[in-house]
């Protein structure tokens, strides 16, 4: 049986076939122009923002700490730069190979991998850890020639809180530290929180801790546009931070030191006051304790010479000692009511300025102090 061919229906459904698969295709595109038009033109802040995000970092620049100086100005707590080498736990696939390895171009000891997993430990929220600092030229060199096999290990210019005499009014001075979760719900306490963003240190004791923010500073910021691997390229823009006020003590650091030197070894407590201002010239408690070792993180050796001397030097005899006064504290205290004075730090200041950083050079400021001292 034979049939017969329909030229012109085969044309229809040809052309209806055609017709059909045109208009999919006209949809097709219609909907992935609408769908351009959304992304390209509704959301196109939003998406901008986005890719602007992950093109450029917003980046904290700490403030330098400000100093502090005795009633001469002579600086007793200072800051000074170093690199440090820090990794990115999250950025790397074996911590303890990267170790291994860094060991092999720059020195790295026992008492580093402890320090360092004990910051991990203590410290999670921290997005770099330093595993080495202070390096020496020479070992930044080594560094920065091989910094290609390191991915997640970065170098960095760091300031460093230092006691540059040592032992000598530990107990006024105080020491930083490492931000711990305490301290966290401390900053909430402050006028500005946002002010620690970047912030890896605060006063712990003393001096640095009861002027903290003045001591402080301004955080700056830099907008720094980075690759995907979230490698610094160049600096967009930045914000400079502001130094910290520097605080100038009642304290003669001469006197100081020799009250302390009398001592000797003995266990003691001596405080020396101006009678015509109520200056505290002398704050002694003895012993004493280097609070530079406390600026990296103190090691577990000296922590337990320290925490377990049957001198007990971290304790503060001056300030926490219970010595009864006898009777000639009383007529001290009536004239401080009488005058009004109602806190210790009002009828005995130790703190007797603030000043705010200097711009002038290091020559220029050592001839300001030299003339502020001999009006003294």
């Amino acid at each position: 049986m034979k049939f017969l061919r329909n030229p012109e229906r085969e044309v229809f459904y040809f052309r209806l076939r055609v017709l059909v698969a045109s208009g999919l295709v006209l949809a097709g595109f219609g909907l992935l122009f609408l769908r351009f038009a959304w992304l390209q033109v509704v959301r196109h802040e939003d998406f901008y923002a986005r890719a602007e995000q992950n093109r450029i970092a917003l980046v904290p620049v700490p403030a330098n700490r400000g100093l502090i100086k005795d009633r001469h100005g002579e600086i007793i707590a200072k800051n000074y730069s170093a690199y440090t080498l820090e990794i990115a736990p999250d950025q790397v696939a074996s911590v303890e190979a990267t170790i291994d390895q860094l060991s092999k171009v720059v020195q790295i000891e026992a008492r580093d991998r402890r320090r360092f997993y004990k910051v991990i430990e203590d410290f999670k929220r921290l997005d770099s850890v330093p595993i080495r600092t202070r390096l020496t030229d020479e070992e930044v060199a080594r560094f920065a020639a091989q910094r290609f096999r390191f991915p997640g290990v970065e170098l960095r210019a760091r300031l460093f809180r230092q006691y540059p005499l040592g032992e000598t009014a530990s107990h006024v001075l105080g020491y930083i530290g490492r931000i711990s979760p305490n301290d966290e719900q401390r900053i909430d306490q402050f006028a500005d929180p946002a002010e620690y963003n970047g912030t890896e240190y605060i006063g712990k004791i003393g001096v640095e801790s009861s002027y903290e923010e003045d001591l402080h500073g301004t955080t700056g910021f830099e907008q720094v546009e980075i690759t995907a691997g979230g490698h610094p390229v160049r600096t967009l823009a930045r914000t400079a931070s502001v130094p910290g006020r520097n605080v100038i003590l009642s304290i003669d650091i001469r006197l100081q030191q020799l009250v302390e030197k009398a001592f000797g070894e003995r266990r003691g407590a001596l405080i020396a006051i101006e009678p015509d201002t109520g200056d505290v010239l002398a704050f002694v408690s003895k012993p004493t304790f280097d609070p530079n070792l406390f600026v990296d993180g103190i090691d577990p050796q000296n922590w337990d010479a320290l925490n377990n001397s049957p001198d007990k030097p971290l304790n503060n005899r001056a300030l926490r000692g219970q010595y009864p006064p006898g009777s000639t504290i009383k007529p001290f205290m009536a004239l401080a009511a009488a005058f009004g004075f109602t806190t210790y730090a009002m009828v005995f200041p130790l703190v007797t300025e603030f000043v705010e950083p200097s711009p002038l050079t290091p020559t220029q400021v050592e001839r300001k102090l030299a003339g502020r001292a001999a009006k003294i």
